[in-house]
């Protein structure tokens, strides 16, 4: 597991940077309109996070708008790493980042949610590995959950993006159908203007076809957090 140490300072001084007018006037009109569910605070952070830096890190953004920082961010942070470790533990091929307060979890075909070409369908051992999260999701309630869908560079942009939309709402409704609440969960998609590795290769397109999903801390546990902190 990858573990990125953002510090509250750092954190505090990225938004203040970032969280203004300009930022959000930097959103495309595909990044203002991608996004649909309950967690608005981590849509709103994940497309802050796509204007900071190089504009692939609105998982990192969706993290950072979720922060409660301090003490309380510890306590948050520590049930974070436990969580971390179960996903690790069921679902050996996923790629799991812990950072700050939140979770980045990445499926790809290594780890075991694919797709078949041109189809959205959760199936087979998709379906078995999103059973395995499920598990872990409801052995931790408190949090909220943004699917992010991606694609590669194959095929127009505008079939690519509306591609990542039905393989992430697909993710997103197998989840619900298997008793994860929708009140947790947010739904976006970027086709393929996210890649995490070359689209000229056969190996790069198959990483950049994935699934990504950031947990964060729900308003209850951030409550408990700060109340812990107070003692």
């Amino acid at each position: 597991m990858k573990k990125i140490i953002v510090s509250s300072l750092s954190i505090m001084m990225i938004l203040a940077t970032f969280s203004s007018c300009q930022a959000v006037k930097n959103t495309s009109h595909k990044q203002r309109g991608a996004a649909t569910g309950a967690a608005g605070g981590a849509v709103i952070g994940g497309v802050l996070g796509n204007n900071v830096g190089k504009g692939n890190n609105t998982a990192l953004g969706a993290i950072i708008g979720a922060v409660v920082g301090g003490v309380a961010g510890g306590y948050i942070g520590d049930r974070m790493d436990r969580q971390a470790e179960r996903i690790e533990e069921e679902i050996p091929g996923a790629e799991v980042t812990r950072v700050g307060e939140g979770i980045n979890v990445t499926f790809n075909e290594d780890a075991g949610v694919y797709f078949d070409t041109n189809k959205s369908d959760v199936k087979g051992t998709s379906a078995t590995t999103l059973d395995r999260l499920v598990g872990i999701l409801k052995e931790y309630p408190d949090t909220n959950i943004l699917v992010e869908g991606h694609t590669d560079s194959a095929g127009p942009d505008d079939y690519n993006l509306n591609l990542s939309k039905q393989r992430a709402q697909s993710v997103t409704n197998y989840l619900i159908t298997n008793g994860i609440s929708g009140s947790r969960l947010t739904t976006t998609w970027y086709g393929e203007t996210q890649p995490k590795a070359d689209n000229s290769t056969a190996a790069g397109k198959a990483k950049n076809r994935r699934v990504e999903l950031v947990i964060v801390a729900n308003e209850a546990l951030q409550q408990e957090a700060l109340q812990k902190a107070k003692q």
